[in-house]
């Protein structure tokens, strides 16, 4: 795997982790009972996007190292996943 994949690799996983972070702890201006004139009652009160970009850093960088160290080893290679068969016979 070169520098520039899994810079990308890390990426993609940084930012499906953060999405999935997000909704998590999330009180809304409805739920709190002040909805700012302008502003949809289902709009987040406090996002706290710090501290969800800091643990979604942590987290995606562990989730990484695994996925790094499983396409490094070889222990799944992509012929592992070709079910088609469209990359002909690994001999």
């Amino acid at each position: 795997m070169s520098v520039v994949s899994s810079i990308v690799l890390y990426a993609v996983i940084w930012f499906m982790t953060f999405l999935v972070a997000l909704p998590f702890r999330l009180t809304t201006q409805g739920e709190a009972g002040e909805v700012v004139p302008g502003t949809h009652a289902g709009a987040p009160e406090q996002h706290h996007l710090r501290k969800k970009a800091i643990i979604t850093t942590i987290v995606a960088f562990a989730i990484w190292v695994i996925v790094a160290t499983i396409i490094l080893s070889g222990w799944i290679s992509v012929r592992d996943i070709d079910w088609a068969d469209r990359m002909g016979s690994s001999s």
